[in-house]
């Protein structure tokens, strides 16, 4: 679904009060998506880019009106903030991702005066808005909170960090990187696959032309493990798999998709789908046959491929997702902090926010206490 554009500020500030910034339709303006490009440069997230935004708009966002807030700058534009938000009067503006894939998102920029630009008009207009997950050291925080003075209020609360894995060369050995007790887990684990018969790995860079079989395949593992009962699995929702299609195809053409398989026999018993870019390796989905689970199929790729990333001299192994019992256990306590943000513009429309995460705080607040 083509985005429609935005062409107008929404709220009290209209033509240049609001520093010249724009919010546009994501597909409607080329030298919007010129600027993004030259911006990715400056990307700390792969969820900052065109493509996962682009992604998310025509799928699991095909209903909101998203767009995208645009500061001006040589070039087309010196920061941007990709948006969405229901229909409705309400409605407040949103991050695209944290939402509907738990993935962080954060602002792009090349400077401090971009993001102080979009800060502004964001305090210009009169909508909330809503983060529920970025980067705790995002330069937007700081900006925000100068440019509410006397305009509303801001809150930043903790949210769930992302685990992560610093690589340096002892993880070219990653068996080595564990205690006596967890390097005999491993290689009873990697014993008891090979009863199961002949094991392969296999870190693929696929393109365009077999990209759709091997994500066929990764998906298909996928719904052999336990999230098929738990309604997680990518091959249950359409809207996911179709986010995720577009996605990881686009980092098919640009060479940075990352599709990983413990195969024995054959057949594929453990998945694992990443981008290598910004000098990392950002594991999204991760998947193993429950009928293999005595050999730890999933655990052995995670070794192999952390092992790959640091010989590849990545900087990091970015699990993104929930810091869930069974990674900090087994593999890391590393992590990187991510806050929830929301703003509450002085007017109706910010109060309306305002008292609707009132009551769903005291609610919670209710139904902890309940618990305990």
């Amino acid at each position: 679904m083509a985005m429609e554009w935005i062409v107008r500020s929404e709220g009290r500030r209209q033509g240049n009060a609001d520093g010249g910034c724009r919010l546009l339709g994501l597909d409607a303006d080329l030298p919007v998506r010129r600027a993004w490009s030259r911006l990715e440069a400056h990307a700390r997230l792969p969820t900052q880019g065109y493509a996962f935004a682009r992604a998310l708009s025509r799928t699991l966002l095909a209903r909101s009106r998203c767009a995208v807030l645009v500061a001006p700058g040589v070039g087309g534009g010196s920061a941007l903030l990709p948006l969405c938000r229901d229909r409705g009067y309400f409605a407040r503006w949103r991050g695209m991702g944290p939402q509907e894939v738990f993935e962080p998102a954060d602002v792009l920029c090349a400077g401090g005066k971009g993001t102080r630009l979009l800060a502004e008009a964001l305090a210009g207009q009169s909508r909330a808005l809503r983060i529920d997950r970025m980067p705790a050291d995002s330069p937007l925080l700081p900006a925000l909170r100068r440019s509410f003075r006397g305009k509303g209020w801001v809150s930043v609360r903790p949210a769930t960090p992302t685990p992560t894995i610093s690589l340096d060369p002892r993880w070219q050995d990653p068996e080595g990187c564990f205690n006596a007790r967890r390097r005999s887990d491993f290689r009873r684990a990697a014993r008891k696959a090979e009863e199961f018969g002949r094991v392969d790995i296999e870190v693929c860079s696929p393109g365009p032309d077999i990209f759709d079989a091997l994500f066929e395949e990764a998906i298909a593992v996928e719904a052999r493990s336990w999230k098929t009962q738990a309604g997680t699995a990518i091959a249950l929702d359409r809207a996911k798999e179709a986010f995720f299609r577009d996605f990881f195809g686009a980092a098919s053409r640009d060479g940075t998709l990352r599709i990983a398989f413990l195969r024995i026999d054959g057949r594929a018993v453990a998945m694992q789908m990443a981008l290598e870019c910004l000098g990392r390796y950002w594991l999204f989905k991760i998947g193993y046959d429950e009928a293999y689970g005595k050999c730890s199929p999933g655990t052995l790729l995670m070794l192999h491929t952390l092992g790959w990333a640091a010989r590849r001299g990545l900087q990091s192994y970015e699990l993104l997702g929930h810091v869930e019992p069974w990674i900090a256990e087994l593999w890391t306590r590393e992590s990187r902090e991510c806050v929830r943000l929301r703003t509450y513009p002085f007017g109706i429309r910010g109060a309306a926010s305002l008292a609707a995460d009132g009551v769903a705080w005291a609610l919670a607040r209710a139904g902890r206490t309940d618990a305990d």
